[in-house]
């Protein structure tokens, strides 16, 4: 990326939560090798190590559970201090619970919307609050997923999380556009991960009903993921705001 397709020329910053593996750490990487400076928060020290390990020294982690809401908004204040701006945020961290509908207890159900949707909302509210401050503009990217795009069992909490996020993203996108802040959400289809892969090989089943209704005829990698990120933060994207873009090889409209 050249510094004029960043929100704020010369690479920009950004944060990626769950940015140590998966989709997060494929978003990241896309980053870094556009130089955008990308601080990764997560829980797990070891997979941050790993992953500053592979991006190098545009990557800055930081060991951070973004279920304490309490400590976000002094989170965000030290990363202001620390490197001047935050131009970029990528909401990715998220959880999943794989259970049948009458057995989701109400603690299960919290569990999910804390860090699905009310995490998101508190670092969004504090980042904006950074962008604002700069009057520099700045782009937020939520991630959603095909769950709120149809039905899908047995997962009720992520479901209504995800939905929320689409809801999020647009509220959000309104609301901060005058401000120079674009707000979009990408939602991914089936993207092969160590999580999905053991999903799949558990239950082949589901893999061949998922790669039958695919038009693509292929599960999407994480790169996938980060190229639309990408996209979404550079000027390409300069006119597009309160759009879930769904990057899933056409599953969402194959039959």
């Amino acid at each position: 990326m050249s510094s004029n397709n960043s929100p704020s020329g010369a690479g920009g910053i950004a944060i990626v939560t769950g940015g140590g593996s998966g989709i997060g750490l494929a978003i990241a990487e896309k980053f870094t090798q556009n130089n955008i400076r990308t601080i990764i928060i997560g829980r797990d020290q070891q997979k941050l190590n790993a992953a500053k390990e592979k991006l190098g020294e545009l990557c800055e982690p930081i060991s951070y559970d973004v279920n304490e809401l309490a400590g976000i908004p002094k989170l965000t204040g030290e990363l202001m201090q620390r490197f001047g701006q935050i131009d970029i945020l990528v909401n990715n961290a998220g959880i999943n619970l794989k259970k049948e509908f009458t057995q989701v207890t109400d603690e299960d159900f919290q569990k999910v919307i804390l860090t699905n949707v009310t995490s998101v909302f508190v670092f969004s509210r504090e980042v904006v609050k950074c962008m604002l401050e700069k009057k520099n503009g700045g782009v937020i990217i939520n991630i959603s997923s095909m769950a709120a795009q149809y039905g899908l069992p047995k997962v009720i909490g992520y479901s209504a999380s995800k939905n929320a996020i689409d809801g999020m993203t647009r509220a959000m996108a309104v609301e901060l556009a005058s401000k120079g802040i674009r707000v979009n959400a990408i939602a991914p289809g089936f993207i092969t991960t160590a999580m999905t892969a053991k999903a799949f090989s558990d239950d082949p089943d589901r893999m061949n009903r998922a790669m039958a209704r695919t038009p693509m005829g292929k599960f999407g990698v994480p790169a996938d993921i980060g190229d639309a990120a990408l996209f979404l933060v550079s000027d390409a994207a300069k006119y597009i705001t309160g759009v879930i873009l769904p990057v899933d090889g056409g599953n969402s409209i194959g039959f």
